[in-house]
């Protein structure tokens, strides 16, 4: 594929810095991850963070700090894939990653509670993982937007994590049939805006190409401004889009 014009690869290297890589398998092992870690330092830049399940954050951590790497941040997962209930299991699984060495976690929202009736559980849930993280900023929740549906519900959801004081809304991991879409993303964006918060959003679940990933990243600008992309603001999720980035970029992946 031939290089793109001068505005298509601004964008693409945007994407680049904004990028949370990602391998959330059931089947994922050291040297899978010790290898997520070294792609996520490219020859174009390196990317935001790694994203893993909450028992390779140690690692993970140790991999990138070995690399002289520490600027990327490392993103741990809790609560996955299927949004359990038991807010005793994530407070310690989020305590333990925590003490591992990760740098944020990223928490899947109660869906199933949620959805059966029970509005308290959510709150409950991010208050808990809240208290182990140690400082403000750590924290993102999943809401697994395709999984809600109803816009109306993932509107209401979006509201009332906000006020609970995280740091990022996400679309997805992923792992559900629906994912990010363009559409629960700008109910997403909208909530941001609603409450005047300065919560940030990531899209991911299914992004995989630079233009997907530059429809996330024109929604975000055209609502908030060329500001917010930036990492503490605005982040893309996904393990096939760095190969997109890359080769768009002239980089063999």
């Amino acid at each position: 594929m031939s290089r793109m014009n001068e505005g298509d690869e601004a964008w693409a290297q945007k994407a680049m810095a904004l990028l949370e890589l990602t391998s959330l398998n059931a089947d994922d092992t050291a040297e899978r991850i010790v290898a997520l870690c070294e792609r996520a330092q490219t020859p174009v830049g390196n990317v935001a963070a790694v994203c893993v399940s909450s028992r390779f954050a140690g690692l993970a951590r140790r991999t990138l700090d070995d690399a002289r790497a520490r600027e990327i941040k490392v993103v741990a997962a809790v609560n996955f894939p299927n949004g359990g209930a038991s807010v005793a299991t994530v407070a310690s699984e989020t305590q333990a990653a925590v003490l591992a060495g990760a740098d944020e976690i990223d928490l899947v929202y109660p869906f199933n509670a949620h959805l059966a009736g029970d509005k308290q559980i959510g709150p409950e849930m991010i208050a808990a993982c809240k208290a182990q993280c140690g400082r403000p900023g750590m924290l993102t929740v999943t809401l697994e937007t395709g999984v809600l549906r109803d816009p109306q519900l993932i509107h209401d959801v979006c509201r009332m994590v906000i006020r609970e004081g995280v740091a990022f809304l996400k679309t997805s991991n992923g792992k559900q049939i629906v994912s990010a879409t363009p559409q629960a993303a700008r109910i997403l964006i909208e909530a941001i805006a609603e409450l005047g918060s300065q919560v940030g959003f990531k899209a991911s679940g299914n992004v995989r190409t630079v233009t997907e990933a530059r429809t996330y990243l024109e929604m975000a600008q055209a609502r908030f401004g060329p500001y917010w992309l930036e990492q503490k603001r605005m982040r893309l999720g996904g393990s096939s889009l760095l190969d997109d980035l890359l080769m768009r970029l002239g980089v063999e992946a």
